[in-house]
Protein backbone atom coordinates (compact mmCIF):
# COMPACT_ATOMS: atom_id res chain seq x y z
CA UNK A 1 0.00 0.00 0.00
CA UNK A 2 1.27 3.47 -0.44
CA UNK A 3 -0.36 6.47 1.00
CA UNK A 4 -0.32 10.56 -0.56
CA UNK A 5 -0.82 12.79 1.95
CA UNK A 6 -2.24 15.91 0.97
CA UNK A 7 -2.01 19.69 2.26
CA UNK A 8 -6.13 19.94 1.82
CA UNK A 9 -8.69 18.43 0.56
CA UNK A 10 -9.46 20.40 -2.43
CA UNK A 11 -6.03 19.67 -3.51
CA UNK A 12 -6.58 16.36 -2.79
CA UNK A 13 -9.54 16.58 -4.97
CA UNK A 14 -8.15 17.92 -8.24
CA UNK A 15 -4.72 15.83 -8.14
CA UNK A 16 -6.61 12.59 -7.78
CA UNK A 17 -9.00 13.34 -10.67
CA UNK A 18 -5.45 14.26 -12.44
CA UNK A 19 -4.39 11.19 -11.52
CA UNK A 20 -7.65 9.27 -12.35
CA UNK A 21 -7.38 11.00 -15.80
CA UNK A 22 -4.06 10.27 -16.78
CA UNK A 23 -4.88 6.56 -16.39
CA UNK A 24 -7.74 6.19 -18.16
CA UNK A 25 -5.87 7.86 -21.15
CA UNK A 26 -3.37 5.74 -20.71
CA UNK A 27 -5.95 2.62 -20.61
CA UNK A 28 -7.62 3.87 -23.42
CA UNK A 29 -4.59 4.03 -25.52
CA UNK A 30 -4.10 0.33 -24.24
CA UNK A 31 -7.57 -1.24 -25.55
CA UNK A 32 -10.90 -0.55 -26.64
CA UNK A 33 -12.92 -0.62 -24.02
CA UNK A 34 -11.89 0.53 -20.02
CA UNK A 35 -13.71 -0.23 -17.25
CA UNK A 36 -14.19 2.68 -13.80
CA UNK A 37 -15.39 1.62 -10.90
CA UNK A 38 -16.82 4.56 -8.43
CA UNK A 39 -17.95 4.97 -5.31
CA UNK A 40 -21.10 6.12 -4.18
CA UNK A 41 -21.47 8.96 -1.74
CA UNK A 42 -20.92 12.72 -2.25
CA UNK A 43 -17.61 12.75 -0.90
CA UNK A 44 -15.97 12.01 -4.63
CA UNK A 45 -18.00 14.60 -5.92
CA UNK A 46 -15.65 17.08 -6.80
CA UNK A 47 -13.30 14.76 -8.46
CA UNK A 48 -16.70 13.50 -10.50
CA UNK A 49 -16.78 17.90 -11.62
CA UNK A 50 -13.59 17.27 -12.78
CA UNK A 51 -13.55 14.17 -14.63
CA UNK A 52 -16.87 14.84 -16.50
CA UNK A 53 -15.53 17.77 -18.38
CA UNK A 54 -12.22 16.06 -19.45
CA UNK A 55 -11.71 15.36 -22.84
CA UNK A 56 -11.26 11.45 -23.12
CA UNK A 57 -12.73 8.66 -25.66
CA UNK A 58 -15.93 8.43 -23.02
CA UNK A 59 -17.79 5.93 -25.44
CA UNK A 60 -15.35 3.37 -24.47
CA UNK A 61 -15.73 3.68 -21.16
CA UNK A 62 -17.67 1.65 -19.19
CA UNK A 63 -18.66 3.20 -15.91
CA UNK A 64 -19.91 1.45 -12.85
CA UNK A 65 -20.45 1.51 -9.04
CA UNK A 66 -18.55 -0.16 -6.48
CA UNK A 67 -21.47 -0.39 -4.13
CA UNK A 68 -25.47 0.65 -4.32
CA UNK A 69 -28.11 1.05 -1.75
CA UNK A 70 -30.92 -1.05 -3.16
CA UNK A 71 -33.61 1.63 -3.28
CA UNK A 72 -34.91 3.13 -6.94
CA UNK A 73 -33.08 5.64 -8.94
CA UNK A 74 -36.02 8.43 -8.22
CA UNK A 75 -34.19 7.75 -4.24
CA UNK A 76 -32.76 10.73 -2.87
CA UNK A 77 -30.24 7.53 -1.46
CA UNK A 78 -29.63 6.21 -4.73
CA UNK A 79 -26.43 6.09 -5.28
CA UNK A 80 -26.79 5.99 -9.30
CA UNK A 81 -28.38 8.78 -9.18
CA UNK A 82 -25.88 10.99 -7.68
CA UNK A 83 -23.77 9.28 -10.49
CA UNK A 84 -25.99 10.43 -13.29
CA UNK A 85 -26.13 14.12 -11.71
CA UNK A 86 -22.36 14.82 -10.76
CA UNK A 87 -20.26 12.22 -13.09
CA UNK A 88 -22.49 11.09 -16.51
CA UNK A 89 -23.00 14.66 -17.48
CA UNK A 90 -20.93 17.13 -20.07
CA UNK A 91 -18.08 15.08 -21.96
CA UNK A 92 -18.93 11.90 -19.38
CA UNK A 93 -22.46 11.38 -20.32
CA UNK A 94 -20.69 9.27 -23.17
CA UNK A 95 -20.01 6.40 -20.76
CA UNK A 96 -21.65 3.23 -20.44
CA UNK A 97 -22.94 3.07 -17.59
CA UNK A 98 -23.32 -0.93 -15.97
CA UNK A 99 -25.83 -0.76 -13.05
CA UNK A 100 -26.12 -2.14 -9.77
CA UNK A 101 -29.64 -2.19 -9.66
CA UNK A 102 -32.78 -3.19 -11.10
CA UNK A 103 -36.67 -3.11 -10.25
CA UNK A 104 -36.42 -5.45 -8.08
CA UNK A 105 -38.09 -6.42 -4.10
CA UNK A 106 -34.88 -7.35 -3.04
CA UNK A 107 -31.58 -7.77 -4.75
CA UNK A 108 -31.05 -11.63 -4.63
CA UNK A 109 -34.26 -11.56 -7.40
CA UNK A 110 -31.77 -9.76 -10.09
CA UNK A 111 -28.52 -10.59 -8.90
CA UNK A 112 -27.50 -13.26 -11.75
CA UNK A 113 -29.10 -10.55 -14.50
CA UNK A 114 -26.52 -7.70 -13.09
CA UNK A 115 -23.73 -9.93 -12.72
CA UNK A 116 -24.10 -11.06 -16.46
CA UNK A 117 -23.70 -7.81 -17.34
CA UNK A 118 -20.55 -7.27 -15.25
CA UNK A 119 -18.46 -9.87 -16.27
CA UNK A 120 -17.78 -9.66 -19.14
CA UNK A 121 -16.04 -5.57 -18.25
CA UNK A 122 -13.91 -7.03 -15.81
CA UNK A 123 -11.18 -7.00 -14.27
CA UNK A 124 -11.53 -3.37 -13.29
CA UNK A 125 -9.22 -1.16 -14.79
CA UNK A 126 -9.24 1.76 -12.57
CA UNK A 127 -11.42 1.54 -9.36
CA UNK A 128 -11.98 4.44 -6.65
CA UNK A 129 -12.83 3.55 -3.58
CA UNK A 130 -13.77 5.21 0.16
CA UNK A 131 -13.33 3.94 3.29
CA UNK A 132 -15.90 4.32 6.37
CA UNK A 133 -15.02 5.14 10.32
CA UNK A 134 -15.98 1.56 10.90
CA UNK A 135 -13.36 0.58 8.17
CA UNK A 136 -15.72 -0.53 5.85
CA UNK A 137 -15.09 -0.20 2.32
CA UNK A 138 -17.73 -0.63 -1.00
CA UNK A 139 -20.75 -2.03 1.27
CA UNK A 140 -18.26 -4.50 3.15
CA UNK A 141 -19.34 -3.99 6.38
CA UNK A 142 -18.32 -5.31 9.75
CA UNK A 143 -21.08 -7.65 10.92
CA UNK A 144 -22.65 -8.25 7.92
CA UNK A 145 -25.14 -10.88 6.82
CA UNK A 146 -22.98 -11.61 3.61
CA UNK A 147 -19.29 -10.74 5.33
CA UNK A 148 -17.57 -14.05 4.95
CA UNK A 149 -18.68 -14.57 0.96
CA UNK A 150 -17.66 -11.01 0.21
CA UNK A 151 -14.86 -11.16 2.04
CA UNK A 152 -13.34 -14.68 0.39
CA UNK A 153 -16.01 -16.12 -2.06
CA UNK A 154 -15.76 -16.23 -6.04
CA UNK A 155 -19.13 -14.02 -6.67
CA UNK A 156 -18.89 -10.75 -8.78
CA UNK A 157 -21.85 -9.21 -6.59
CA UNK A 158 -23.01 -10.11 -2.96
CA UNK A 159 -26.28 -8.80 -1.12
CA UNK A 160 -25.09 -6.83 2.14
CA UNK A 161 -27.36 -6.31 5.13
CA UNK A 162 -25.42 -4.88 7.85
CA UNK A 163 -26.61 -3.37 11.65
CA UNK A 164 -26.37 0.69 10.61
CA UNK A 165 -26.22 0.32 7.04
CA UNK A 166 -30.00 1.00 6.52
CA UNK A 167 -31.59 -0.51 3.39
CA UNK A 168 -30.26 -3.32 1.78
CA UNK A 169 -26.84 -3.02 0.08
CA UNK A 170 -25.31 -4.74 -3.48
CA UNK A 171 -21.21 -4.83 -3.58
CA UNK A 172 -18.20 -5.51 -5.66
CA UNK A 173 -16.79 -8.08 -3.60
CA UNK A 174 -13.34 -8.09 -2.52
CA UNK A 175 -12.35 -10.86 -5.18
CA UNK A 176 -13.28 -8.24 -8.38
CA UNK A 177 -11.90 -4.96 -6.19
CA UNK A 178 -8.82 -6.40 -5.76
CA UNK A 179 -8.32 -7.95 -9.18
CA UNK A 180 -8.58 -3.71 -10.33
CA UNK A 181 -5.23 -2.73 -12.61
CA UNK A 182 -5.27 0.13 -10.79
CA UNK A 183 -6.61 0.85 -7.05
CA UNK A 184 -7.07 3.85 -4.94
CA UNK A 185 -8.71 4.59 -1.85
CA UNK A 186 -9.91 8.22 -0.91
CA UNK A 187 -10.14 9.21 2.54
CA UNK A 188 -10.28 12.52 5.04
CA UNK A 189 -10.34 13.24 8.10
CA UNK A 190 -8.01 12.34 10.94
CA UNK A 191 -11.21 10.15 12.17
CA UNK A 192 -10.23 7.59 9.08
CA UNK A 193 -6.72 8.00 8.75
CA UNK A 194 -6.91 6.43 12.44
CA UNK A 195 -9.06 3.72 11.58
CA UNK A 196 -7.46 2.94 8.52
CA UNK A 197 -3.81 2.75 10.80
CA UNK A 198 -6.02 0.46 13.20
CA UNK A 199 -7.16 -1.67 9.66
CA UNK A 200 -3.62 -2.63 8.92
CA UNK A 201 -3.58 -4.54 12.13
CA UNK A 202 -6.67 -6.00 12.42
CA UNK A 203 -8.07 -9.16 9.78
CA UNK A 204 -10.65 -8.34 7.20
CA UNK A 205 -13.80 -9.67 9.31
CA UNK A 206 -13.01 -6.39 11.85
CA UNK A 207 -11.74 -4.65 9.26
CA UNK A 208 -13.27 -5.32 5.72
CA UNK A 209 -10.64 -2.38 3.94
CA UNK A 210 -7.74 -4.85 5.12
CA UNK A 211 -8.84 -7.20 2.22
CA UNK A 212 -7.84 -4.80 -0.24
CA UNK A 213 -4.86 -2.38 0.68
CA UNK A 214 -2.37 -4.69 -0.88
CA UNK A 215 -1.54 -2.64 -3.93
CA UNK A 216 -3.54 0.22 -3.15
CA UNK A 217 -2.61 4.03 -3.36
CA UNK A 218 -4.18 5.78 -0.01
CA UNK A 219 -4.82 9.27 -0.98
CA UNK A 220 -5.91 11.10 2.57
CA UNK A 221 -6.17 14.83 3.23
CA UNK A 222 -6.86 16.53 6.79
CA UNK A 223 -9.72 18.38 5.93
Amino acid sequence: MKLIEYADGEMMMMDLANILAGELENALFQGDKVTFAVPGGTTPGPIFDVLSGVDLNWANVRVMLTDERWVPETSDRSNTRLLRQRFLTDRAAAAQLLPLYANADIPEAVINELEAQIAPALPIDICLLGMGADMHTASIFPGADQLHEALHGDAILVPMRAPGAGEPRITLSAKVLNAAINKHILIKGNDKREALEAAQKLQPEDAPVAAILKGATIHWAES
